[in-house]
């Protein structure tokens, strides 16, 4: 037996059969096909030709339980990949986390070059991604995009998510889309590219804002951490670092606020550089945190790092968590939204000039925009995603 799957982000289905019989029909017998049918036999004609090719499909509209258990297991396993190009995998990681269609093709006998080409060309047909049983990634046109040892192929591979997927169902509400056109004046008096048709962020009654004490927890625990992934980084005295780290955890109270992939820093036994350096760019995810909790007056257009010195103070200044909170005041949950749309938009310009190969516009920085949106989302809720998991789609 031999195995290929293509894997899609797709708004319909409907047409799945249609094109499995053009890639197919010229040198096969094709059976099961029928409307509604999740499985196509495929059968090589000639009497000498044997080797039948089955292809199963699911989608997450007729199988949510396949993509419920196997997603979350498909990102840890390209998360775990050491990638010689961080971007890459970020890009991976949003390719994956979008995926709704699956097309698991299976052939009696090994797999030929000349089925790997007609898989790969029914793959550019349903504009998806092929996975091989070794870990590697192709694009819609055959070219690997990583190897499983994190070598990044010759494919320019960008993510490809339906608009179903992406944004579910389009709906406007007039609270969202007050706020929508507060952010499109700010960025037009910018002069900053838009994109009208992005959608609202839901009202406030169907967010979840965290509270005063949730957001300041997550800060202080956020920056402790960091604290340890730039002695990484630096090839700082990492046992020393580590008892420092759990020694201010205890003192703040604050060691439950640690997310699994801040767990898993502190706990690895030789960590690795690359997820080091993913923490230590928090520090501006942690800045927006200080912003809502108005420590800061203002945060600005993303373009120049924080000032980690005065970050760092104050916490450090504090000698315990309740010292700290009482210097917060919450901002009111209608700002913390107000800015999350507008950084769901600034994200959105930067990557449009990215993939045109422009630098992002008005002096931004991506990186900056990211970790923003991640602290502005990860606050209001957005779709309740947990902070490691806050969906960075444009």
């Amino acid at each position: 037996m031999a195995y290929f799957t293509i894997f899609a982000s797709r708004n319909h289905n409907h047409d799945l059969d249609g094109l499995i019989q053009e890639v197919f029909r010229d040198k096969f017998k094709i059976s099961g096909s029928a409307e509604g049918t999740r499985q196509v036999e495929i059968q090589p004609k000639g009497w000498f030709n044997r080797g039948r090719i089955t292809i199963r499909i699911a989608d997450e509209d007729s199988d949510p339980a396949y993509f419920e258990n196997n997603i979350p297991g498909m990102m840890g396993f390209y998360q775990a990949i050491p990638f010689e190009d961080g971007d890459l995998q970020h890009r991976v990681m949003m390719q994956i986390s979008v995926i709704n269609t699956m097309l698991a093709i299976e052939t009696e006998k090994e797999l030929r070059e000349e089925e790997q080409r007609l898989f790969v060309q029914l793959a550019g047909k349903v504009d998806g991604i092929c996975f091989l049983p070794d870990g590697t990634l192709l694009d819609r046109d055959g070219r690997a995009i990583v190897t499983p040892d994190g070598k990044s192929g010759p494919a320019e591979f960008r993510p490809r998510a339906c608009t179903k997927k992406v944004r579910g169902e389009d709906r406007s509400t007039p609270e969202g889309l007050a706020r929508k056109q507060r952010s499109l004046a700010y960025i037009k008096e910018k002069g900053i590219p838009l994109l009208e048709t992005l959608p609202e962020l839901p009202p406030l009654e169907e967010l979840r804002v965290k509270s005063r004490e949730e957001i300041a927890r997550r800060a202080v625990a956020l920056l402790i951490v960091i604290q340890y992934a730039c002695d990484i980084a630096q090839d700082g005295d990492l046992r020393e670092s580590r008892e420092f780290v759990e020694e201010m955890l205890d003192k703040f109270g604050v060691k439950d606020e640690l997310t699994a992939a801040e767990r898993d820093l502190l706990e690895q036994a030789e960590p690795a550089s690359r997820d080091a350096i993913n923490i230590t760019w928090q520090y501006e995810a942690y800045w927006a945190l200080l912003w809502a909790l108005g420590v800061l007056d203002e945060l600005g257009l993303p373009v120049e790092t924080c000032d980690c010195d005065f970050a760092i103070n104050v916490v450090a200044s504090c000698e315990s968590f309740d010292e700290f909170l009482e210097k917060t005041a919450l901002r009111r949950p209608e700002e913390i939204a107000d800015e999350a749309d507008k950084m769901y938009r600034l994200h959105w310009a930067c990557v449009n000039e990215r993939i045109k190969g422009q630098p992002a516009p008005a002096g931004m920085n991506e990186s900056i925009v990211v970790e923003r949106r991640r602290a502005l989302f990860w606050m209001i809720g957005y779709r309740d995603e947990a902070w490691d998991d806050i969906s960075m789609d444009t």
